[in-house]
């Protein structure tokens, strides 16, 4: 077995599919039949010529169409949990069209995920080929399995690249959660032969692992540059996704097929300082955003800077030692004018509060302002709370570029801002003497 992530999950797949067409039958659909005539049996004495089997007796068989079921029931089966991990996981490699013809499928469909959905149909039918029983057969599908990657991986090689991601717990019935091509997190001591290092860190869990597996020619390089910058885009998507102190491990491992694992350096990625844990339920949201950010994170500008300061401020040890980084990203996306301008509180309030609360945010903005002296300085926070107050500050950060990178907000977020205060402010304007904020006051 050379790729154990794609192993995982077309095994998880193929019994759900057999728990689900078990159940058909159970209810009482019929697997279809045809007669086949063997003509295998013996010459009957004095047979004519031109008599069906040059002469031998016919025999006559009936074999199931299994793959007729199955066909038959591809909306029951594309609707299994596991479905979805089985085709992002085929979709885009190289040898996919190859098994579908190899399966004898006539039209192979040019869309990577298509074929990857004829693929599967093709794979199911091998595992249960001219059986009308759908119990899991785990040698049957050991068989199956060894073709689709004889098909996929001839003269190929799967180099796999695997890290803690630290802060990070996967839902206890998680086995494995996809995250885009050849992308996933997985608990690290479903890892086979990986070394313990990897595996176990502080906690009583195993670490969770961020998994690169990649099809190459064997002669090519093993693409640990490239699995290290796609692990640093889905820190990124965490950091954005949800509130938590994420983090790489310095060492990753590496190894090509079934070969030994081999350390290779990462590099720092700052401490993590919590764990959150990944519950079932928000693995497709999560899923969507980290690809949607892989799609749209910026490589130069305003935005790609104050996201780059945004990490810095992540990564460092304590909340009050990011205050000047989560300031500059502020600045870059909310006050071009400088900080002599005093306008980034109130601009930040417009957009991150409710009118009724922009006051109280614009007043703990500007205290938080007025602590980076401090932190130039080098000087330690005068009173408890501050630590509380600058991851505020990067809460409202992480709003902003999450919902940039989302489309729910421009890239021009000062012009926003501006706008919305000078609403306030003709709102203001018109309320009638006598009333603030909705209410009436008298003498």
């Amino acid at each position: 077995m050379r790729n154990t992530t794609l192993h995982g999950v077309i095994e998880a797949f193929t019994t759900e599919a057999a728990g689900q067409l078990e159940a058909e039958t159970a209810a009482g659909a019929e697997v279809p039949f045809e007669l086949v005539d063997t003509a295998s049996g013996p010459r009957r004495p004095g047979g004519r010529a031109g008599e069906r089997g040059g002469g031998r007796v016919p025999l006559y068989c009936y074999r199931p169409l299994t793959g007729t079921f199955i066909r038959e029931r591809l909306g029951l089966l594309s609707a299994l949990p596991s479905y979805a991990a089985a085709v992002r996981a085929l979709s885009g490699l190289d040898g996919v069209e190859t098994y579908v013809r190899q399966r004898g499928e006539a039209r192979v469909p040019a869309d990577p995920r298509e074929s990857a959905d004829a693929a599967l149909r093709a794979f199911l039918t091998a595992v249960f080929a001219e059986r009308s029983e759908f119990g899991f057969d785990f040698e049957r599908f050991e068989a199956a399995y060894g073709e689709l990657e004889r098909a996929l991986y001839d003269g190929r090689s799967v180099t796999s690249v695997a890290a803690p991601l630290l802060g990070v717990a996967l839902d206890s019935e998680t086995r494995e959660m996809a995250i885009a091509e050849g992308l996933s997190l997985v608990p690290g001591d479903l890892l086979d032969d990986l070394p313990s290092e990897a595996v176990w860190g502080d906690g009583e869990e195993p670490n969770v692992l961020i998994v690169l597996t990649a099809p190459a020619d064997r002669d090519a390089p093993a693409p640990v540059s490239v699995a290290r910058v796609r692990f640093r885009r889905m820190l990124t998507a965490l950091r954005l996704f949800e509130r938590g102190g994420y983090a790489l491990g310095p060492i990753a491992w590496t190894r090509v097929d079934t070969g030994a694992w081999r350390a290779v350096p990462l590099g720092g990625s700052g401490r993590p300082r919590m764990v959150r844990r990944i519950a079932a339920a928000q693995e497709d949201e999560l899923r969507a955003f980290c690809n949607l950010v892989a799609r749209r994170a910026p490589h130069n500008g305003e935005i790609s800077w104050a996201l780059a300061r945004f990490e810095m401020g992540c990564e460092r040890l304590a909340p009050f030692e990011a205050l000047t980084d989560y300031l500059l990203a502020l600045r870059a996306l909310l006050e071009p004018e400088g900080p002599a301008s005093g306008r980034l509180a109130g601009r930040i309030a417009a957009i991150c509060a409710t009118p009724d609360d922009r006051a109280a945010m614009t007043e703990r903005v500007a205290h938080a302002i007025s602590l980076e002296r401090a932190v130039i300085g080098g000087l330690a926070p005068a009173h408890p709370g501050v630590d509380a107050l600058v991851d505020e500050l990067a809460e409202q950060l992480r709003a902003l570029l999450r919902d940039v990178l989302c489309g729910h907000l421009g890239s021009d977020l000062c012009a926003l801002a501006d706008d919305l205060l000078a609403e306030a402010a003709e709102a203001s304007a018109d309320r009638p003497p006598g009333r603030e904020s909705g209410r009436e006051t008298f003498a």
